[in-house]
């Protein structure tokens, strides 16, 4: 059998009432949940009870975010549920890292909070937005982007969908650009045009903070956005040049198929990574733990599958 890994969610997967339910029913995420609390106080009644509004804006998103994707990872773990490597989508990829020991869950919640605020500074400074760009290749879509001055691919998440960052007043047209070519383009829901150049000054800032605050080496491999493979060499550069840097998904997870894995749960709000892996190879098994029901759900096809 081969190995199982854990994919954290990132920003873009939030939404109201996330947490409550391991909140009220497993030990190990309350625990987590009350750390983020004593960090950030108000966190558990934005996750709880805020608007999808309050969610949504990038300085709140990537702490409440960071904070449910470790807390359904340690509901796994208390359950006996352990994966053998870890990777997370843009904010994720910081809770995969805590979760395989790279840092306390503590300095990981004060890391994300540093990082929500640079990059919202810089979506003020530079007006951005992004589009999911489907059914065109990496090389169309990035010919495409070159006709503007200030366009990038950035997520490259899996076969036939890419996602564009760009300058705002220039998305719409980007976005008829990709339907004239064949494609379609569909507007996401971000506060700005996150993992391009755009976020350099997030990145430098990340560099600069994580010089005070070093990483260890994990002690399960997490695969990088940037690079695609597991983190190795200067770990805080490759965390903090992230920010500006394109998330390399579908290589991601082909790569960590190569290296054996065959199963991925994705731990935290949502299922678009989930979608995202059945897309790169639908003969994968995938799982999502989000909440109590669901979590209860995986285990429950475990211990059938472990009865067969």
């Amino acid at each position: 059998m081969g190995k199982v890994a854990f994919v954290f969610a990132g920003q873009g997967a939030q939404t109201p009432g996330m947490g409550k339910s391991l909140y009220e029913t497993s030990e190990a995420a309350r625990r987590v949940m009350d750390a983020a609390e004593a960090i950030r106080p108000g966190t558990l009644s934005m996750c709880f009870e805020g608007s999808q509004a309050e969610l949504s804006l990038t300085v709140n998103t990537q702490p409440c975010l960071y904070m449910v994707d470790y807390a359904c990872a340690e509901a796994l773990r208390e359950a006996g549920v352990d994966p053998a490597c870890a990777a997370g989508f843009s904010l994720g990829e910081i809770a995969a890292a805590a979760f395989a020991g790279m840092m306390s869950f503590e300095e990981g919640m004060r890391l994300v909070m540093e990082r929500a605020q640079l990059m919202q500074d810089c979506a003020q400074k530079n007006p951005g937005g992004m589009a999911a760009i489907l059914r065109l290749q990496p090389d169309k879509v990035l010919e495409i982007c070159s006709r503007f001055d200030e366009a990038w691919p950035v997520n490259y998440n899996c076969p036939g969908q890419i996602v564009a960052a760009c300058a705002q007043q220039s998305l719409d047209q980007l976005m008829a650009e990709v339907k004239a070519e064949g494609g379609r383009a569909m507007k996401l829901n971000v506060s700005g045009a996150f993992h391009s150049p755009y976020m350099k000054e997030a990145a430098d800032g990340l560099s600069a903070y994580l010089a005070e605050h070093p990483l260890k080496n994990p002690l399960i491999p997490v695969y990088a956005n940037r690079t695609a493979r597991p983190y190795e060499g200067d770990l805080e550069d490759l965390m903090a040049q992230q920010a500006a840097s394109p998330v390399r998904w579908q290589q991601t997870i082909e790569n960590m198929i190569k290296d054996g894995v065959s199963a991925f749960v994705e731990v935290g709000a949502g299922k678009t990574l989930t979608g995202l892996i059945g897309k790169i190879d639908p003969s994968l098994l995938t799982a999502n733990v989000s909440d109590a029901q669901s979590l209860e759900l995986y285990l429950e096809t475990l211990k059938g599958a472990s009865a067969c």
